[in-house]
């Protein structure tokens, strides 16, 4: 397994759209173990493929929750899932606010409004189809991730000062971290 580089906004790699997998074989199940072990080392909960350079529909979650919702000090609990060719088949009507953030986006958070009910068609590691409603957090995460497959940031559901303003924050940061270098 590998860590691979994530692409940040304003990389243009981030703006494909991303190409179906036609066939689920060994080298998509490499890319899926190097990516889950991207994702944990970043830390975040998901990642597209595009994220790490490959526009393919592919992406890797893992909510990682507490065992105890009450106790951040209970261990975490893994639940890694993979979405080929993710198809969102049905949207509820309801919209909430949720904060999101982006490993593409490093250290931005700003709400986005999504539907709180999916219902989700994809592929799995084995290339075996499933289909299953999913609601809070791993509704908003699949609908952010899924969003990358199509070239769109969460940034973009922003108003434009909203946008611009985080954009700024992250030009003047990576200006920062270049002054701290030299």
């Amino acid at each position: 397994m590998a860590i691979l580089p994530i692409y940040e906004t304003p990389d243009p790699v981030l703006r494909q759209i991303s190409k179906p997998v036609d066939k689920v074989t060994d080298a998509h199940r490499k890319l899926i173990e190097d990516m889950f072990e991207t994702m944990y080392d970043a830390p975040g909960i998901g990642l597209a493929a595009v994220q790490v350079g490959e526009p393919i529909r592919l992406l890797v979650m893992d909510l990682q929750e507490h065992e105890d919702p009450d106790d951040p000090e209970s261990p975490v609990v893994k639940d890694p899932r993979v979405f080929i060719n993710p198809e969102i088949v049905e949207f509820s009507d309801h919209e909430v606010p949720y904060t999101e953030g982006c490993l593409s986006v490093p250290d931005q958070y700003a709400d986005v409004m999504r539907p709180d009910r999916i219902k989700v068609r994809w592929l799995d590691e084995n290339g075996d189809s499933h289909e299953e409603v999913l609601t809070g957090l791993l509704a908003v995460c699949l609908q952010h991730e899924m969003d990358h497959l199509e070239g769109i940031l969460f940034i973009d559901h922003l108003s434009k000062l909203k946008k611009d303003m985080i954009l700024k924050k992250l030009a003047k940061t990576r200006k920062m971290r270049g002054s701290r270098a030299a």
